[in-house]
């Protein structure tokens, strides 16, 4: 077998995939607008909203077909296997060659496409307040971290290939867990990389926030506003910690922007979340896409054919690598359109936890405002919706909160 040119098709497949979906967005900016979101935009920024959508398909699109070009360059040319042979001939030493030479290129690539996004298309539409030196450090910063991770985790598939062989696939879907558990874990950490934390000043958004997840026996450790509005105009807000002790993190423009019970909505919603223990259930699920994950990359060190026929003498991690990103992006499509399934209903019923709270009304006003602050699309594609989204589209979320706060 070909292996070179079964990989070379599956790789065209997985990039002809994405390209379809981003036309797909594109074709559907003229959707008509639902009646009851038909006030999120006027007349004037939702001609804006289409040009903005615009600008970012077509965005996409190209940097699709920049990644299958770039990529398909190097897998035809042997770019790999050469790279690797000017260092020593070990696995470990091989194996970081290969990432080097692979991080480089998505970085290289990436920094581009990032500049356009961020630089012009976001700063022309008024959501960028990043500066050129904070976009530098942003791009340092994940170049770094992309590195580390991936070299963690490839070293971990090298260590445990080369000492249990096959079984590999059993101990790696155990050894990725804990890894993904950990980057969960250190997030509150990283995302104080670059950014500014103060606490929310008292009053009374902070005594409704605290009272809201007290009443559920949730424990407040703080609750502090991050300086978002350095790198963006959009809204956001999350909870961090795990059990029953949380950090709330407000989105600086989010405070600004929405009246105290539009905030308290939002966080009743993610109440309904905690209640619901949608975290533990998504790390069920998460664990069955690990899975899937560590099969492809079982997978992909187990046919030795794929090594030789790119230029290798035998298995390279650092390569395994490479092809289990091009393997990920044919069986990720699929697992997603479960996973986002599952998502969406756990949204419907975070919603309805809100309404509960008695902020059903604020809430319907709250989501207004984020997808009209983060330019949201009013009418995607149902076929975008069951492939790629994981929340409701904001007309059919509408519909259920009003149908809840007539009962």
């Amino acid at each position: 077998m070909n292996w070179k040119w079964l990989v070379l098709i599956l790789f065209l497949l997985g990039s002809v995939y994405r390209l379809v979906l981003h036309i797909v967005r594109f074709r559907s900016a003229a959707n008509p607008t639902p009646e009851n979101v038909a006030d999120v935009y006027d007349a004037e920024t939702y001609q804006r909203w289409k040009a903005y959508n615009a600008e970012k398909s077509r965005l996409h699109m190209v940097s699709t077909v920049l990644t299958w070009v770039l990529m398909s360059a190097l897998l035809l040319t042997g770019a790999y296997s050469a790279f690797a042979n000017l260092f020593a001939d070990d696995p470990w030493s091989q194996l970081i060659a290969v990432l080097i030479l692979q991080i480089l290129a998505e970085t290289l690539l990436n920094v581009v496409i990032s500049y356009v996004d961020t630089m012009i298309i976001e700063q022309k539409y008024g959501f960028n307040r990043s500066t050129v030196k904070t976009f530098v450090a942003d791009r340092i910063r994940e170049f770094l971290l992309n590195f580390v991770l991936s070299t963690g985790l490839v070293c971990a598939l090298c260590a445990l290939h080369m000492a249990m062989g096959n079984w590999v696939v059993v101990l790696l879907v155990g050894v990725m867990f804990v890894f993904t558990l950990t980057a969960s874990f250190l997030y509150p950490v990283l995302s104080r990389i670059g950014n500014r934390f103060v606490p929310l000043e008292e009053g009374e958004l902070k005594d409704k926030l605290m009272a809201l997840l007290n009443k559920h026996g949730y424990r407040v450790k703080a609750i502090e506003v991050m300086d978002a509005s350095r790198r963006t105009t959009k809204l956001n807000a999350y909870f961090t910690g795990f059990g029953k002790m949380k950090t709330i993190v407000l989105f600086d423009n989010l405070v600004n922007a929405m009246t105290t019970d539009e905030i308290c909505a939002v966080f009743a919603h993610e109440l309904g979340h905690g209640i619901h223990k949608d975290v533990l259930k998504n790390q069920i699920l998460n664990l069955v896409n690990l899975t899937a994950m560590s099969v492809v990359a079982w997978l992909t060190v187990y046919f030795t054919g794929l090594y030789t026929d790119f230029g290798f003498e035998g298995v390279n991690y650092g390569f395994a690598y490479v092809l289990m990103s091009i393997g990920l992006g044919l069986v990720q499509p699929l697992l997603d359109i479960l996973i986002n399934a599952r998502s969406r209903k756990a949204e419907y019923r975070a919603d309805e936890q809100a309404v509960q709270e008695g902020y059903g009304e604020a809430l319907v006003e709250a989501l207004k405002k984020l997808n009209r602050d983060n330019f949201a699309h009013l009418s995607p594609d149902p076929v975008l919706v069951v492939l790629e989204y994981t929340h409701p589209p904001l007309s059919q979320r509408v519909a259920a909160i009003e149908k809840q706060l007539k009962k």
